[in-house]
Parts: C-alpha cells; sequence; structure tokens
C-alpha cells in the first residue's frame, strides 16, 4: 500500500530531476560552444530548448539559461517571442520577457506590448514593461498609444509612464512633439519623462521651457505635473510663472504652484505667498502655504548666519 501511494509522487520528482539534469548538460554544451564560438545561431531546434530551460525550477538556472541566450543574442528573439506569447507555463512567459529585456531586440515590441496588455500574470507584464524600456526609443510610438487610448486601465498607463520616463533622453524627438498631444494623459506622462531629461541634461533648456509650458496646460493633472517637476528640480527661472500659477482658478493648480515655490527654496516667494494667503479660499492650499512660508522663513535665517 505505502509503496503504491509513494510511486506517483516519486515518479514526479525524478522527472524534475532528469529535467534539470538536462538543462545543466544543455548549459554546459552550448556555453562551450559559446566560448568556442562555434555556437550555431540557426539550431532552431536547440534554441527552442534553452527556451524550454527557462521553466527550470532553480531561480539560478533560469538567470544562467536568460544570460545564455543573451550572449547568443538576436537569433534566440523569434524562439522567447513565442514562449512570451503563448507558453502555458507561466515561469516561462516571466523569464521570457526578462530575457528579451537582456537582448533589447526592438523586433520584440510589439509581442511585449502585447504581453503587458493581454497577459492576466502581473509579472509577466512588469517583465514586458521592463523590457520595453529598455528597448528604448524604439518602444515610444507604442508605449505613446497605449497612454493616449482610453480602453486601457491607469495601472497599466502608470507602467507605461515609467517606461517613458526611464527611456528618458533617448526618446526626446517624440517627447518634445508629444507636450502638444490632443491626450492629457499623454502630457502629463510626457511631462515627467522630460523632468528626467532635464536631470540628466541641465543644458538641455528646451526642457525646461517645455515644463514652464505645461504650468499653463489646460488640464490640472498637467499643470500639476509640471509644478512639481520644475520645484524638484530647484529651477530657479521657474519661480515667475509659478507665481502666475497662484492666480489659477482650480486650487490644486495653486497647491502644486506653492510646494513648488517651497522647493525653490527662494525668499523672495515670501512676500508673494502672504499675499496669497490672504485671497485664498481653500484650506487645504492656506495649509500649505503657511507650511511654504515658514520653511523659505527657516531657509532665511540659515542663509544670514
Amino acid at each position: 500500500m505505502s509503496n503504491q501511494l509513494n510511486t506517483p509522487a516519486t515518479s514526479g520528482n525524478d522527472a524534475n530531476l532528469q529535467f534539470q539534469a538536462e538543462t545543466d548538460a544543455l548549459l554546459e554544451k552550448v556555453s562551450e560552444q559559446v566560448d568556442l564560438e562555434i555556437f550555431d545561431p540557426h539550431d532552431e531546434e536547440l534554441l527552442k530548448d534553452l527556451v524550454e530551460r527557462l521553466g527550470d525550477p532553480r531561480g539560478i538556472t533560469r538567470l544562467r539559461v536568460a544570460t545564455t541566450l543573451g550572449e547568443i543574442g538576436e537569433s534566440a528573439t523569434p524562439f522567447l517571442i513565442e514562449a512570451l506569447a503563448n507558453h502555458q507555463n507561466v515561469v516561462v512567459r516571466r523569464a521570457a520577457g526578462k530575457t528579451l529585456t537582456i537582448i533589447a531586440d526592438p523586433r520584440a515590441v510589439p509581442a511585449l506590448v502585447h504581453a503587458l496588455l493581454n497577459d492576466e500574470d502581473t509579472v509577466v507584464q512588469g517583465s514586458a514593461v521592463g523590457a520595453l524600456a529598455r528597448m528604448g526609443e524604439a518602444s515610444v510610438p507604442l508605449l505613446l498609444e497605449i497612454l493616449g487610448s482610453p480602453e486601457h486601465p491607469e495601472s497599466t498607463k502608470g507602467h507605461v509612464a515609467w517606461a517613458l520616463s526611464f527611456i528618458g533622453s533617448e526618446a526626446k524627438t517624440y517627447l518634445y512633439r508629444e507636450i502638444d498631444s490632443d491626450s492629457p494623459a499623454i502630457r502629463a506622462a510626457v511631462v515627467g519623462a522630460i523632468t528626467k531629461i532635464a536631470q540628466e541634461n541641465p543644458e538641455e533648456q528646451i526642457a525646461f521651457d517645455l515644463l514652464i509650458r505645461a504650468t499653463k496646460d489646460a488640464e490640472a493633472m498637467v499643470r500639476c505635473e509640471a509644478a512639481a517637476a520644475l520645484g524638484n528640480l530647484a529651477y530657479r527661472p521657474a519661480r515667475v510663472p509659478l507665481l502666475e500659477l497662484l492666480e489659477h482658478p482650480d486650487w490644486e493648480s495653486r497647491k502644486s504652484a506653492v510646494l513648488a515655490l517651497m522647493k525653490l527654496g527662494d525668499k523672495q516667494a515670501i512676500a508673494d505667498l502672504e499675499a496669497a494667503a490672504g485671497k485664498e479660499s481653500e484650506a487645504s492650499v492656506q495649509a500649505v502655504i503657511k507650511l511654504a512660508i515658514s520653511q523659505l522663513a527657516k531657509k532665511m535665517d540659515v542663509d544670514e548666519w
């Protein structure tokens, strides 16, 4: 009785051990061929087998498989795309997305977008968006298309906005153009990406000019994003447009302007903030104005020492 009960588990364990042993042997074989520069990148069966090994239960082994595929390069892309799109094992789909990040072959962009939008597994989605960010400029048109569509959830658009920000300067030709997009979501995401460009390239004056221009955007979320960016960048020339934003009818825009002025650390703004406090009717903005005045006054005291 006992032996009969243990047979299926033992059989399954034996199969797993055999799979792992075969994976180890395959990796040794391929690694040697790669080192000796005799690996055949047209060996489809071998490439398919390697991709299948991304389902190995050992994380360190999956990493080794991914690294090996990364060394092989773009000849592995079609097989990784197939696995990402159709493999029943979610572990393989996750690892395929991560491996495509290593290879960074632009041919994978449509498949990665499909995985981001359609795979039910959040880790696969994360792997896909990470790979899209790594692809750089090649991903940008489709990422912007996702942002501009009302069909996709905000969580997906948040991933896309992060990817665009990660790509940054490499995509600036697209990003500068899309600051005038009809979609508020695209304009807001572009502001975030331009902020990174400005951080990385302080001499890129057009990036700062576009952020200032965005403080006058028709949409509150874009104005607020731009004001926050200018504050975080501590861009002193933004003081005047931020003061103008203090007069905006939208209270969230006024609040963002106050916080940005505080971060600029410009003590000349104290008088303007005091004047704004006398006219402000929104309690939450009043509270932020008091905080900003207090912080700027403290900074002034320190500077005088």
